[in-house]
């Protein structure tokens, strides 16, 4: 039986960033050797990784990358905050991003087999982590825009996402746009955008609030009075209607086309968005837990 020496763990630890005590028993159980142990260590990752994959992972982060008018969001989840601020959660993140950058990957399935610069797929990455962290973490949702515009990536606090592309327009215009879609979280882009049917439902709901004084009025009247109620509902869900959020003055139409620039289209993410959450009643899973 091989010596499992401090340095053997320490060197088996920086390679795969899993937790002393299971690098101490992947070297054990393969006789000393690294490479094995290594493989042992993303076997057994797996498996665990497996087993939780039934946790509800809500919470994570939003990691971005960008080169030039190519860039990337996306989005991997733990199931507490507390893993999500976890330096090695963050540089797992960040990493996947930069290999969804570098390997072109279009959705989650590929992106799964792209290798981090450390020589792992991104999989064996999310398994490792699973092992060392101790809860279920996904590599949920990507985003992209692969082109030759004018492109901002902006993550805010780790929790959303944005990416925005531009015709014309600088840096300095798709960072601040990037910034306001991800406080004000419009849900469409510009006017034409806006589905008929959410106008038809919009013109049915303002004219049921009518009073019946207002409904005598003549069609035109009517239409004008009307027409006035969609224009306001139709801006505050555009970007383009919304006033800017760093020149509260002008609509983002207003400041875009100064800049001669269009807004192509965005994305955004935000982490959790769609998971159903479960509140945890701690108390009572101690009490339980203390029964048995």
């Amino acid at each position: 039986m091989a010596e499992i020496t401090a340095s053997l763990v320490k060197e088996l630890r920086e390679r795969t960033g899993a937790g002393m005590m299971e690098c101490k028993k992947a070297l054990t159980e393969n006789n000393g050797d690294i490479d094995a142990s290594a493989e042992w260590l993303r076997k057994s990752g797996l498996a665990k990784a497996d087993k939780k994959a039934s946790r509800v992972a809500a919470e994570g982060r939003v990691a971005a990358a960008q080169n030039g008018g190519k860039a990337v969001l996306v989005e991997i989840n733990s199931e507490t905050d507390f893993v999500a601020k976890d330096i090695s959660f963050i540089n797992l993140c960040d990493a996947v991003a930069q290999a969804a950058l570098a390997s072109g990957s279009a959705d989650i399935d590929t992106l799964k087999s792209a290798r981090l610069g450390t020589g792992e797929t991104v999989e064996e990455a999310r398994a490792i982590a699973v092992t060392k962290l101790g809860e279920n973490i996904q590599v949920r949702r990507m985003a992209r825009v692969d082109g030759d515009n004018t492109v901002a990536a902006y993550v805010h606090g780790g929790k959303i996402g944005v990416l925005v592309e531009l015709a014309g327009g600088n840096a300095e215009l798709a960072r601040g746009l990037a910034m306001h879609i991800a406080a004000m979280n419009p849900p469409h882009n510009k006017a034409a955008d806006v589905p008929a049917e959410f106008i038809a439902k919009e013109k049915e709901i303002e004219l049921a609030k009518m009073s019946e004084k207002d409904k005598a009025k003549p069609a035109e009247i009517l239409e004008k009075i009307i027409s006035g109620k969609i224009n306001k509902i139709v801006n505050e869900v555009t970007l383009y209607g919304q006033p800017y959020v760093l020149d509260g003055d002008k609509t983002v139409e207003a400041v875009v086309k100064a800049a001669g620039a269009d807004v192509l289209g965005f994305q955004r993410l935000v982490v959790g968005e769609g998971i159903e959450k479960v509140v945890e009643d701690y108390a009572a899973e101690v009490a339980k837990a203390m029964q048995v």
